[in-house]
């Protein structure tokens, strides 16, 4: 009998016969991180280390050694990294790259339960509510149950929302989250919870979910459905999350469950980054990762290529003083750099002038104002700089504002593609029907009734409305059948509600000129969508940003200069970078000094907002600051206590002789 002896093959190819030479092109670190195969891993991505190069490297290296590139899932925080970091990997290895699964956890979450909605209960064309729309929901159903407590303060809409996403995201009772962050309705706690459900049988009834139901509906799929869940994770032979120090308590399950076949999940993250408690974000998600999963493997990225060592000195100064976090010292090769600057400003006013004035001066020396960021805690924290930033005609933009999708004009069209797309969508008929002329509330809700009851009549048998009004009706019954012939054709679905919709534009807002600019735009990126419910799927997931309403640029001829929030910075560089307003009951906020673990994610806050910088650094603060109780003295952060010199060097700021005075 003859043998032959098979070696194992794992579709893996040698090190020498790889295309791309991995290990020329990264540092020790990312070569491990790219090279590791099987099993659980945590890839400590320090800020500026090269994260997004580490992960598009991994997703080429496992595609170039022969995976199957859908068996390979990629799940970050934007639509837009995703697709930037797969496109990166294509152009560095070739097209396959783009064939991997890349997005959001919601946007994976919508897919599976669309392919599997009849397991929770919901049709196969479930529509999603955006925020406004959630929180629009809401106040339907809780009018009879304020009604009852009228005289006693009961929560808003948006306040109900924002408590029911915190309970689902940190997955605690909503007694626990009203009795830390809203005891002043702890009262109504009964109430409040018949709100939260019939809030869910609403959305039920009706076909719609929000987005912390794509979470818990798919969490519950997957662990009630056992043959669903081998199905699932088994195609996904290895799992990426990157921005894991972001995740809640669900996504963190999710993770787990999408990986549970093959057990290949690499979680990349930075703990010193971790900011968004308040989205629901959990820090001990990554720190206990190592003890969630056996045999895991921790990887430390702390070479810097972004900023010189002074500021990563500072940084590193500054997150020593944490109480939880991973141990790692980030470094560079750069040569040179300033020390960051401390910068004592007399008063507000002055340290906006000394902003202004350094970074003209920097404009002198060549830097483009579009090089430069200040960052700051809250919008209102820029109110001063901005009036003095337009007293001296230096163009800005200023992050943190409304989404493209959230604009009321936005939202009106795609109400009506809601429509067609979720008959069933109730909200989005009241949004419509309350563009008419003579259409009331109570009216509204009659018609809506009506048409529930009576799904293939026309409008003109409801009797509910006087003829003069039954014109403007027969034309929304006109333009829903013209839209519904474009089903798979967005954009002239698109600009057909576009056309009926102008006048009532023109009438509704006073600035209509700009806003028809946006629906014009509007029309045109509609038309790269496949059909109606993928482009309401899309912009539900993934906001767009601007509108025209808002980014009209004040100057033509340079780049703006960057304010934005510290939070709207994260991931972002500069070569300058000022840090405004550093005080005590700011930087750390004033709600967060009784709090330990709260203050610790302030202390990251600043941490983020240094590590921004590629060459300069000012922390700026004003001595006295005004209120209505007239001028006080303020105290700089804490988190600048105890910082050494070589560290942080202080900068006095002196007013310039008057002519006379010299020749006195």
């Amino acid at each position: 009998m003859k043998r032959f002896v098979l070696q194992q093959d794992d579709g893996r190819a040698s090190d020498a016969s790889y295309r791309i030479a991995y290990a020329e092109l990264l540092n020790e670190q990312q070569y491990q991180a790219v090279m590791h195969d099987r099993g659980p891993a945590l890839v400590i991505a320090g800020a500026g280390t090269g994260k997004t190069r580490t992960l598009v490297y991994r997703v080429a290296r496992l595609v170039e050694d022969g995976m199957e590139p859908r068996a390979i899932l990629l799940l970050t925080f934007t639509r837009r990294a995703a697709k930037e970091m797969l496109d990166k990997a294509a152009s560095v290895l070739d097209e396959r790259c783009s064939h991997v699964k890349g997005g959001t956890f919601h946007h994976y979450c919508n897919q599976l339960l669309h392919t599997y909605s009849e397991h929770i209960g919901f049709p196969p064309n479930f529509t999603l509510l955006d925020q406004p729309d959630a929180a629009d929901t809401i106040h339907h159903v809780r009018a009879p149950l304020a009604a009852k407590l009228r005289g006693k303060r009961f929560p808003q809409k948006n306040t109900l929302l924002a408590m029911f996403s915190a309970s689902v995201n940190r997955q605690q009772p909503l007694y626990d989250i009203l009795a830390s962050a809203y005891p002043q309705f702890l009262q109504h706690h009964d109430a409040i919870l018949e709100v939260q459900k019939r809030y869910s049988e609403y959305k039920s009834m009706n076909g719609v979910m929000d987005f912390d139901d794509l979470l818990v509906y798919t969490h519950k799929l997957l662990v009630e459905n056992e043959d669903i869940r081998n199905k699932v994770s088994s195609r996904n032979r290895q799992v990426m999350v990157d921005e894991y120090q972001d995740t809640n308590a669900l996504q963190a399950g999710l993770a787990r469950l999408f990986s549970s076949a093959h057990g290949n999940l690499m979680a990349v993250g930075d703990d010193a980054q971790s900011i968004y408690a308040f989205r629901g974000a959990d820090f001990r998600n990554i720190l206990t990762f190592p003890e969630q999963f056996e045999k895991c493997r921790i990887i430390r990225l702390e070479e810097n290529y972004r900023s010189v060592q002074p500021v990563l000195d500072l940084a590193n100064t500054l997150i020593s003083k944490a109480s939880q976090k991973f141990d790692k010292k980030l470094f560079t090769r750069k040569e040179g750099g300033d020390l960051p600057g401390l910068v004592k400003a007399p008063c507000e006013r002055d340290q906006s002038r000394f902003v202004c004035q350094m970074l003209l001066q920097l404009r002198e020396q060549g830097l483009s104002l579009g090089e430069i960021a200040i960052l700051f805690r809250n919008g209102r924290d820029s109110y001063d700089l901005e009036w003095e930033l337009n007293k001296r005609n230096i163009p800005f933009q200023k992050f943190g504002g409304q989404k493209f999708s959230e604009a009321a004009h936005i939202r009106d069209i795609l109400a009506h593609i809601k429509i067609i797309v979720n008959p069933d969508d109730q909200i989005a008929w009241n949004r419509v029907l309350l563009l008419l002329d003579g259409i009331g509330p109570k009216t509204a809700q009659e018609l809506i009734s009506w048409l529930r009851r009576n799904k293939d009549r026309s409008f003109s048998d409801s009797g509910l409305v006087s003829k003069s009004y039954q014109q403007q009706l027969e034309q929304l019954s006109i333009v829903l059948e013209e839209l519904n012939k474009y089903r798979d054709e967005p954009g002239k679905a698109v600009a057909s509600a576009v056309a009926y919709y102008n006048p009532i534009c023109s009438k509704r807002f006073d600035d209509h000129p700009k806003r028809l600019k946006d629906l014009d735009s509007f029309a045109g990126l509609a038309a790269s969508y496949q059909n109606l419910e993928e482009l309401l799927q899309e912009l539900t997931l993934d906001p767009l940003d601007a509108t025209a309403v808002e980014t009209e640029a004040s100057m033509k001829d340079e780049d703006p200069l960057v304010l934005s929030t510290i939070h709207s910075a994260k991931g972002l560089e500069w070569d300058t970078v000022f840090i405004v307003q550093c005080l005590d009951g700011i930087i750390p906020s004033g709600y967060s000094v009784d709090d330990p673990q709260a203050l610790d994610e302030e202390l990251r806050l600043l941490y983020v907002a240094c590590t921004r910088a590629m060459e300069r650094l000012f922390v700026t603060y004003p001595i006295t600051k005004e209120s209505s109780f007239g001028e006080y003295f303020s105290n700089p952060s804490r988190f600048l206590n105890g910082i050494p010199e070589k560290n942080l060097e202080t900068w006095m700021l002196e007013e310039e002789s008057s002519p006379k005075q010299l020749t006195s």
